[in-house]
């Protein structure tokens, strides 16, 4: 799956097509609030991201990207209409993967990609995380509990991840804040207990494996 994020609609419906003819899933957006509302639906395999967007320019959501866990390994390809020197070494030096200036070919787009991509899924590891019945398979983003196929949101994923990569350790709401939502983020506690009960939902009979520790936090059973 490739996100392209461009605001003009004619480019992004372009680039869209030239995807799908090239036999690649792809989803378009017009601007940051749309990619991130996505991000937290399914992850993309490459992110086509524009810097001169409507709000929060395409630096900004690169610095997010890169910043959040679940997404920092996404490879980045920007684009923009501005050709500079300057803005090249700004998006490479953030972590962009490539960069491509406009006008561009659609052919010359799909090789890049291609490339990225080579370079990229080498070092993507299958791996693993587990505890009984609940399996999260952190290449492919996807969780298994009782043998079946759970989907969650971003959040939710986050902090299963947290919780099965240290089973039986004691979580605070505070610090399941600071690690799963964005270090800037100012909400609640309340906030946490909310995910923390749609993932017991979510999760069958395996969400009780999660446990509440009361005046403090939550674990995740099967530690010593």
């Amino acid at each position: 799956m490739i996100f392209c994020v461009e605001d003009d609609d004619a480019i992004r419906g372009l680039i869209l097509y030239t995807l799908h003819a090239a036999g690649m899933a792809a989803r378009g957006f017009s601007d940051g609030e749309e990619l991130f509302a996505a991000l937290g639906e399914e992850l993309p395999d490459l992110i086509l991201l524009d810097i001169m967007l409507p709000g929060e320019d395409g630096i900004s959501i690169l610095k997010k990207l890169r910043r959040q866990s679940v997404t920092s390994a996404i490879p980045i390809i920007m684009t923009t209409a501005k050709g500079t020197e300057y803005d090249k070494v700004t998006g490479l030096d953030l972590g962009a993967d490539d960069y491509l200036a406009k006008p561009f070919g659609m052919m010359e787009l799909i090789s890049r990609i291609k490339a990225v991509l080579r370079r990229y899924c080498p070092r993507r590891e299958r791996d693993f995380l587990s505890v009984n019945r609940l399996v999260v398979d952190l290449a492919e983003h996807t969780v298994t509990a009782d043998g079946e196929r759970v989907a969650l949101t971003l959040k939710e994923f986050e902090l299963l991840r947290l919780f099965l990569s240290s089973p039986g350790v004691v979580f605070t709401r505070e610090s399941l804040l600071a690690s799963v939502w964005d270090t800037e983020f100012t909400g609640e506690t309340r906030t946490v207990d909310m995910h923390i009960r749609t993932l017991r939902q979510k999760l069958g009979a395996c969400g009780t494996m999660i446990e509440t520790v009361r005046g403090v936090g939550y674990r995740l059973e099967g530690g010593q």
